[in-house]
């Protein structure tokens, strides 16, 4: 089966729950602001203002005030007096009655698109499960009515800071490309010297390789610096934890699964939102 290619990112939007318990759809219903001004999509971030949603610009965290992903509003709309169901928040809608659709459950889990900047797709990897990730804030679309909101790729150490708004709990192997393979001559810390690349390697791009039996070995790193085609080498966030065949494997997984993490949601905050 062929799946679509991930191009842009789009939010975040609800899977399952940890554990493995199913998501069965269930949200809760929050109060907007009559004319609330600020936009929002379907995938972003909202907290709570005095009782009332509104957009959370989430990029390095917002401790305790998060208390969901935004899935779609209704409101009577004031020209036709029609109540409607809409996919995003129109800025300033003079609605009295309008109401917020959040997946607000704290262990609710959540697919994403991986971006090195604003909108530009790069990779998760498996060194990066278990680790806390920062987010890129973008605008949404007002024509289809989904957040670009995106996760972003971290590059050096591990990401372990408590204040970062998601943890990755795993990769999307549905929409995972292989780049292909590339044979390197030598490793020097962090930095791999290879044949000449036959393609590019996004930020994140996950590195291993296969041993004898054909069984892939992770490397334990991922591709830290993006390099260009025809490159002959590449930097790894770490040195390699794993002793590599010659032929690496590197493949792109655009999309990872998160959950907000534990203390940014206000359901696991012992402050409470004033």
């Amino acid at each position: 089966m062929a799946y679509p290619v991930v191009d842009a990112p789009y939010g975040l939007k609800p899977i399952n729950l940890i554990g493995g318990q199913v998501f069965a759809g269930s949200t809760r219903d929050y109060p907007i602001t009559n004319g609330y001004s600020t936009a929002i999509f379907y995938g972003d971030y909202v907290g709570l203002s005095r009782g009332e949603i509104v957009r959370l610009s989430v990029s390095t965290g917002t401790a305790g005030n998060q208390t969901g992903i935004f899935l779609g509003c209704r409101y009577t709309n004031p020209v036709t007096k029609q109540l409607t169901f809409s996919q995003y928040w129109p800025a300033s809608t003079a609605a009295g009655d309008a109401v917020a659709i959040v997946a607000d459950d704290p262990d609710q889990v959540f697919k994403g698109v991986v971006c090195s900047a604003t909108t530009a797709v790069a990779s998760g990897a498996r060194a990066m499960i278990g680790q806390n990730l920062a987010m890129i804030n973008n605008t949404g679309s007002t024509t289809t009515g989904n957040s670009k909101n995106a996760i972003l790729a971290p590059s050096d150490t591990p990401a372990t800071t408590s204040s970062l708004p998601v943890r990755v709990l795993g990769l999307v192997p549905d929409t995972a490309v292989s780049l292909g393979t590339v044979t390197y001559t030598s490793i020097s810390t962090a930095t791999v010297t290879c044949s000449a690349l036959p393609f590019a390697l996004p930020v994140g791009t996950d590195v291993g390789s296969l041993d004898s039996s054909g069984n892939y070995v992770s490397s334990g790193s991922f591709v830290d610096t993006a390099a260009s085609a025809g490159a002959t080498s590449f930097i790894l966030n770490q040195a390699p934890v794993a002793t590599l065949n010659t032929t690496i494997v590197l493949m792109q997984y655009p999309e990872i699964l998160v959950k907000i993490n534990f203390g940014q949601h206000q359901y696991y905050a012992g402050t409470s939102i004033a």
